[in-house]
């Protein structure tokens, strides 16, 4: 569950706040002073956070200033809640590095598409920056990010189904058959995937060892592997044959 913290000095404001954000499924803890604010923001460690800038003790600019120097704390998203519109107020906020101004009055709504759309969005940098760790696997249990026609979703590596090389992307398909198009070469993927779960064929695909149903000799070295739900069979080159072996599969 993500973490959000509220910082703001009108307690009715942050108590309707904390009630509908908690309502959504987050974990929230609420500061009402910038100093209490940025104490509670490095002892919870939020995934968001979110000031009014007016406020006592410290206001919200000295509030991201503060954590921008913390390392724990630099990358996590800020957005203002305001009742300032002056471009002044907004250019200084946004030179400390604000992510986004909710202006007073808002929606609930609106606040939480804002708090949203910044979660998402970090949630795949880090999936990204994951990707690019050529030391670290994946476990089948690991939840990767994944954009399915233009919208991005997030799936288990367990239930990958396939991956098949389509230059320069790879083709990634689902145990729910979505599929998607993902600009990472099909060696970076051997290199994550679980390898008690996940094989290489083909120089040009890897399967879900969970997904195969049925394995049928081709020749004296080649064999054809049906996966459920595919109309078509994969053919297992030579080079690759003795991974069903070494897999116990055969």
């Amino acid at each position: 569950m993500k973490k959000i913290l509220i910082i703001e000095d009108e307690k009715n404001l942050a108590e309707n706040i904390k009630e509908f954000l908690s309502e959504e499924g987050f974990i929230v803890e609420v500061a009402d002073d910038g100093y209490e604010g940025i104490k509670k923001a490095n002892k919870f460690l939020p995934d968001i956070i979110v000031s009014d800038i007016n406020l006592p003790k410290k206001d919200g600019y000295e509030v991201l200033e503060e954590i921008s120097k913390n390392e724990k704390l630099c990358k996590v998203p800020f957005i203002y809640l305001t009742g300032k519109v002056e471009k002044e107020d907004l250019r200084k906020g946004m030179l400390l590095g604000a992510d986004d101004y909710i202006f007073k009055p808002f929606k609930l709504d609106d606040l939480l598409h804002s708090i949203n759309v910044r979660l998402k969005k970090i949630d795949v940098i880090q999936f990204s920056s994951k990707l690019n760790l050529r030391d670290e696997k994946l476990s089948p249990d690991d939840k990767v990010f994944v954009k399915f026609n233009k919208q991005i979703q997030v799936i288990s590596v367990k239930d990958i189904k396939y991956i098949k090389a389509q230059n320069p992307y790879v083709l990634l398909k689902c145990k729910s058959n979505k599929t998607a198009l993902i600009r990472e070469s099909i060696k970076k993927w051997e290199e994550k995937l679980p390898e008690k779960l996940f094989m290489r064929i083909h120089r040009n695909t890897i399967v879900n060892l969970d997904c195969i149903v049925k394995i049928e000799k081709f020749s004296k070295t080649n064999y054809l592997i049906k996966l459920a739900d595919e109309a078509e069979p994969f053919f297992i080159s030579k080079r690759f044959a003795s991974r069903l072996i070494s897999h116990k599969i055969i």
